[in-house]
């Protein structure tokens, strides 16, 4: 697989990365058409998943070689570029999560955020999982970008195991989407459609973390830590909440450590 991105511009590899992203989304919302419920223990432990690949992913794709990166620039304090990027990403995302009108995927309870508007629920449900998206296909992006660099601590590798993780717990999203709209009395066919619909941002925004970050080489380690942080503020704010929320908190918490330690397997191992 490797051999056969390296053929490809960054910003290409990005966007197969991101592609591959959305694909599994979709897969994951066409499990509307053999389930027509889901048990919340499953939906919990998945959540759980989620959270647990999305900090991995983090912390050893993002967090680590932008530290690195900093390291090697000469800075006396090689904390403090990933430290201010990763703020700024956590800030920007909360920024975003008070303005957009959107709905949090539940089992149970569908609760509004965001600016007051008369959107339909299906409308801020998807937008919902669209926040979560963007975060997750600017890293991508951002990941094959800094390796097409070929600078120290991103490897192409690495930026492969980030979107092959990613792209795992995009999977429960993908049904997270459809299932909720199923149950607002949507058809089976626009549940699928709706559900792989949040996923198609991820490419797009693979693409333009990738072309962002080839502009400039000194645009990385923010662009790592941005990612990083933006991605961590969708897992304390949203996910962890809901996958607690069932009263499932230990199959929550064991599907967030198996979720971590794969991704984490993941990168030690592509790289």
């Amino acid at each position: 697989m490797i051999e056969f991105l390296q053929q490809f511009h960054p910003v290409t590899q990005a966007l197969i990365g991101g592609g591959y992203a959305f694909l599994v989304t979709a897969l994951g919302a066409a499990c509307i058409y053999t389930f027509s419920s889901l048990n919340r223990k499953l939906f919990d432990g998945m959540l759980g998943f989620s959270a647990g690949i999305m900090l991995a992913a983090s912390v050893w794709s993002l967090l680590l070689p932008a530290i690195e990166m900093s390291a090697l620039r000469g800075h006396h304090a090689k904390w403090m570029i990933p430290a201010c990027g990763f703020l700024v990403g956590g800030l920007f995302l909360r920024l975003v999560d008070k303005i957009l009108p959107h709905i949090h995927p539940d089992m149970v309870v569908l609760k509004e955020e965001g600016i007051k508007t008369h959107w339909q629920k299906s409308t801020l449900l998807v937008l919902a999982i669209t926040l979560h998206n963007i975060p997750e296909g600017l890293a991508i992006g951002v990941a094959f970008g800094a390796a097409g660099f070929g600078v120290e601590g991103a490897t192409l590798a690495g930026a492969l195991a980030l979107a092959i993780g990613i792209g795992i717990q995009d999977f429960p999203e993908g049904f997270a989407v459809a299932m909720p709209l199923r149950k607002l009395g949507k058809s089976v066919n626009r549940s699928f459609f709706y559900g792989a619909l949040s996923g198609i941002v991820e490419p797009i925004a693979a693409v333009i973390g990738a072309a962002a970050v080839m502009l400039s080489k000194n645009m990385l380690p923010y662009a790592l830590s941005f990612a990083a942080g933006a991605m961590v503020f969708v897992v304390i704010e949203e996910v962890i909440p809901e996958a607690g929320s069932g009263g499932n908190e230990d199959i929550a918490t064991t599907g967030a450590m198996i979720g971590f330690a794969l991704m984490m397997v993941l990168d030690v191992a592509f790289s």
